[in-house]
């Protein structure tokens, strides 16, 4: 008879690690599990000695304590969660920089920030994604949002709607960023140049309408009435179109060129210098956005530097929104823009 050997015991699991809690956290700093509560959420309601505050913090960071926030959620009626969906369209460094500083602020404000991905549907369909994730707040970049989104995100619980693009939408703040000023201010710099044949770069990617549009009809508005015209010049971001374009540049008869950027004028400013286009004195060249890059061309980029307000004022926004959400939508314009002349114009 063949006896079947047994198969070996296995290990005994290690035991978890139970989860620190709040008592952990007040046990450990010396003070009650008000006071942690009070320290960790931010309280401003009660009055807590900074020795006492560093104690706990310093308590919660040796556990490993995270405060739990759908805990904290329901205890509040609503979360902190200020939900910003990836915007649609490409974005420079100005605005990534604009984003940092807004989330910064927000989290100075006990919010938690949290960027939802650009992948599926966009606009109202978009919306009801954002709001099973249930914020207390949506910022949302770029157009595309209408009045039946918000209304589902606001049936949802989130308590401020707040849009950054060119027009106000019905039930949201909005903070109103008019490209029409960034052309604006471009067009007249050239016109005051002496430049009348004024080309603008309108660029060919996708998402950027919204922004290329205003600044093209800025440029146009700037010199309405004086004689000066304005040429319309599609335009991918690759070198093959740049050298395309600047190939038949002396048979459109341009002597100034807005390019809507400053990465387009690089672009485009090198493909003239390829040419043997002289910069500025054929052409004079101006973009927006104030890269260092452009500094360090030559010759050096004019530019159009875009003017937004600190993350800090923004945030104070959506606090307000939040503590009132039964006031009126607020719209304020937040883009301003200012030329700094260099070589190249």
């Amino acid at each position: 008879m063949v006896q079947i050997p047994k198969p070996p015991t296995p290990p005994s699991p290690a035991p978890t690690r139970s989860v620190p809690t709040s008592a952990d956290v007040a046990r450990l700093a010396g003070v009650s599990r008000a006071t942690v509560s009070y320290v960790l959420n931010n309280t401003s309601a009660v009055r807590i000695s900074e020795p006492t505050r560093r104690r706990v913090h310093e308590a919660a960071k040796e556990l490993g304590y995270v405060p739990h926030a759908a805990a904290r959620s329901l205890r509040a009626g609503h979360s902190r969660m200020v939900l910003i969906p990836a915007p649609t369209f490409p974005v420079g460094p100005l605005y990534s920089r604009f984003l940092a500083d807004l989330q910064s602020a927000l989290a100075a404000l006990d919010y938690t920030v949290v960027q939802h991905g650009t992948g599926g549907p966009h606009g109202d369909e978009a919306a009801r994604g954002w709001a099973e994730l249930r914020p207390v707040a949506v910022l949302v970049p770029g157009s595309g949002l209408g009045p039946r989104g918000v209304a589902v995100l606001k049936r949802s619980g989130a308590r401020a709607v707040v849009t950054l693009g060119p027009e106000t939408i019905e039930g949201a703040h909005a903070l109103l960023m008019d490209h029409d000023v960034v052309g604006h201010s471009a067009g007249a710099h050239l016109y005051d140049r002496g430049r009348r044949r004024i080309g603008v770069v309108v660029p060919q990617e996708a998402g950027l309408e919204a922004f290329s549009a205003p600044r093209l009809d800025g440029v146009r508005q700037s010199v309405r009435g004086t004689g000066a015209t304005v040429t319309e010049l599609p335009l991918a971001y690759d070198e093959e179109a740049a050298a395309r374009l600047a190939a038949r540049w002396r048979t459109l008869g341009l002597d100034a060129v807005f390019t809507y950027n400053d990465e387009y004028a690089m672009l485009l400013m090198r493909a003239l210098q390829d040419e043997g286009v002289s910069v500025p004195e054929e052409t004079a060249v101006i973009g927006a956005d104030d890269l260092m890059l452009g500094r360090l061309l030559r010759p050096r980029l004019s530019t159009v530097r875009l003017e937004l307000p600190p993350g800090r004022e923004l945030a104070e926004l959506v606090d307000r929104a939040v503590r009132r959400p039964g006031s009126e939508p607020e719209a304020h314009k937040v883009l301003g823009a200012t030329v700094l002349q260099r070589e190249s114009s």
